[in-house]
C-alpha cells in the first residue's frame, strides 16, 4: 500500500495559466513584462529617492521604502515564473517549486499586510502625538517594527506550508491558475480537506478581514482628528492617509475575496489574483508619489542632481 502511494505521488503540477490560446502568449508576455518592469522602476525610484534625499529620512518614508522592497519581492515571486511559462509555452512546475512559490508568495504578501498596519500606527502617532512623534518613532523602533512585519509574514507562511505539506497528492495535478496558491493546490489533495480548509481560512481570510476592518476604523478616527483639530499640514496629512487607504483597499480587498471563503473556483478568481499579485505592486508607488508633493519634489531634485553629475563628467 505504501509502495503504491509512493509510486503515484504527484511530483509536478500543470498550470493552466491565463489563457488556453498559445497564440496569445507573446502578447501576454509583453503586457506582463511591461507591468513587471514598471513595478521595478516605480518601486526602485522610491527606494533610491528615500535613501538619497536627507529630507526623506523620516519614519514615514522609511516604511514607504520598505514597502517598495516588499512589493518588488512580491511581484517577482509570481511574475518571473509566469513570464517564463508564457515565453516557453511550458506550464509544468515541480511539486517542490510549487510549494516554494507558495511559501515566498505568502511570506511577502502577508509582510505587506503587516507593514501596512505599521504604517497606520505611524500615522496615528504622528497625528495624535505630534510633539512626541520622533521620540516615539525613533530609528530603533522603526527597524524593530519593519523586522516584526517580516517576521509576521514568515510565521504566517510557515504555518500554512507546515499544514499543506502534510497532505497527500496522488491524483489530478492540474491547477487552474497562473501560479501556485493554496486554494487551488489544496483541492488536489487525496484526502478530506475540510478541516484543513477551515484552518487555512482562519489563518488567512479571517485574519486579513479583521486587520482590514480594524485599519479602516483606525483611519476613520485619524481622518476625523485631521479634519477637526489639525490646522498646519492638514492637506499633506489628508493626502497621505487617503493614499494609504487606497493601498489598503487594493491589498486587502482581493485577498479577502480569495481567502475568506471556502476554496471553490469562481470565474473572476484569476482576475482578482492578478490584481493583488501583479497590478497592486505596480500601482503602490504611483499612488504614494502622485499624491505626495514632498516625494515628487524629492524625485525632481534627485533627477536634476543625477543629470548635473552626468553633464559634469562630459565637460
Amino acid at each position: 500500500m505504501d509502495q503504491d502511494n509512493q509510486t503515484s505521488k504527484v511530483t509536478e503540477f500543470v498550470l493552466l495559466g491565463l489563457s488556453q490560446h498559445p497564440n496569445l502568449n507573446l502578447t501576454l508576455f509583453l503586457f506582463f513584462l511591461t507591468i513587471y518592469t514598471t513595478t521595478w522602476l516605480g518601486n526602485l525610484t522610491i527606494i533610491t529617492t528615500v535613501v538619497s534625499m536627507p529630507q526623506l529620512h523620516t519614519p514615514m518614508y522609511f516604511f514607504l521604502a520598505n514597502l517598495a522592497v516588499i512589493d518588488i519581492s512580491d511581484s517577482t515571486v509570481t511574475s518571473l515564473r509566469m513570464l517564463r511559462s508564457l515565453l516557453s509555452n511550458s506550464n509544468i512546475i515541480s511539486y517542490n517549486w510549487c510549494i516554494t512559490q507558495i511559501f515566498f508568495f505568502h511570506f511577502t504578501a502577508s509582510s505587506v499586510d503587516f507593514l501596512l498596519v505599521v504604517m497606520a500606527v505611524d500615522r496615528y502617532i504622528a497625528i495624535y502625538k505630534p510633539l512626541q512623534y520622533l521620540l516615539i518613532m525613533n530609528q530603533r523602533v522603526c527597524i524593530c517594527l519593519v523586522a516584526g512585519a517580516w517576521l509576521g509574514g514568515f510565521v504566517h507562511s510557515i504555518i500554512q506550508i507546515g499544514v499543506l505539506i502534510q497532505l497527500p497528492f496522488c491524483g489530478p495535478n492540474i491547477l487552474n491558475n497562473f501560479f501556485c496558491d493554496i486554494p487551488q493546490v489544496i483541492k488536489l489533495a487525496c484526502a478530506d480537506t475540510y478541516i484543513t480548509e477551515v484552518l487555512m481560512v482562519c489563518n488567512s481570510g479571517l485574519i486579513v478581514a479583521v486587520m482590514f476592518f480594524v485599519l479602516l476604523v483606525s483611519y476613520t478616527i485619524i481622518l476625523v482628528k485631521i479634519r477637526t483639530y489639525v490646522i498646519e499640514g492638514k492637506h499633506k496629512a489628508l493626502s497621505t492617509c487617503a493614499a494609504q487607504i487606497v493601498v489598503l483597499t487594493l491589498n486587502f480587498g482581493p485577498a479577502i475575496f480569495i481567502y475568506d471563503r471556502p476554496f471553490k473556483t469562481f470565474p473572476g478568481d484569476k482576475i482578482v489574483s492578478m490584481m493583488y499579485t501583479l497590478i497592486t505592486p505596480m500601482l503602490n508607488p504611483m499612488i504614494f508619489t502622485l499624491r505626495n508633493t514632498e516625494m515628487k519634489n524629492a524625485i525632481r531634485k534627485l533627477r536634476r542632481k543625477i543629470l548635473h553629475s552626468k553633464s559634469s563628467i562630459f565637460i
